[in-house]
């Protein structure tokens, strides 16, 4: 519901952060679907103008980090210790070194490293294939887990939003399909239908997908 109360509300990101360091109210997580762990509660926010904001609560307290720079983000520690990680690790030359376990922190590190080394396009075909190959370098392979570390968990999809053109593409790790929706070809009128597609029982789906959407109820949020 906090990414939801943030999509529904504000157009971009410093519109998020000048309301949310305002508002107060209470987020309550819960077991993420399928496994006995809690959902970390932090939020990150990007615009189609190259604004980004990382939220999270600390102690119970929101704290925002708001900058067009912080383009990663990964479970852990909290990211004001990922920003000193990435300082630490801008002396030592991604090309010859970089942290390869599945760890949080080794992540975010690779993550940062190549999300800045792909090559800098227009070309959306180009720009799609280059972040999709770095957050699949950084995803924990299915079935991973490390004790004392109950905030790695398996990859479980993976998603690129091209907020320019408006397509979102999406693959599960379940399936061996990348496939897509062209926003522009839905109808986000106030009386459209609610529609849907499924991807929780292995459906597969290939290339632009929105004709396959169906109606479905709005999607209820736990505890309502």
């Amino acid at each position: 519901m906090w990414a939801q109360h943030a999509l529904d509300n504000f157009a971009t990101v410093a519109e998020a952060v000048e309301a949310l360091s305002k508002e107060e109210f209470v987020v309550v997580t819960d077991v993420i679907p399928g496994t006995d762990k809690y959902t970390t509660v932090h939020l990150s926010l990007s615009d189609s103008s190259g604004d980004n904001a990382i939220f999270e609560y600390i102690g119970g307290k929101l704290v925002i980090h708001h900058d067009p720079s912080y383009t990663v983000m990964t479970n852990d520690p909290k990211f004001e210790e990922q920003l000193a990680i990435q300082q630490y690790w801008q002396n030592i030359p991604g090309n010859v070194f970089l942290p390869g376990t599945v760890k949080a922190s080794d992540r975010f590190v690779r993550a940062h490293y190549y999300i800045n080394a792909i090559p800098q396009t227009d070309n959306q075909q180009i720009s799609v294939a280059s972040v999709f190959s770095v957050v699949r370098n950084v995803s924990v392979p299915y079935g991973i887990s490390i004790e004392g570390f109950p905030n790695l968990s398996t990859t479980r999809w993976r998603v690129v939003a091209d907020q320019k053109n408006l397509v979102y593409y999406f693959e599960t790790a379940l399936t061996p399909n990348t496939f897509w929706i062209d926003l522009k070809k839905l109808d986000f009128s106030e009386k459209a239908p609610v529609k849907v597609l499924k991807t929780d029982q292995g459906q597969y789906y290939a290339g632009e997908s929105s004709a396959q959407m169906v109606e479905a109820k709005p999607f209820k949020f736990q505890g309502l």
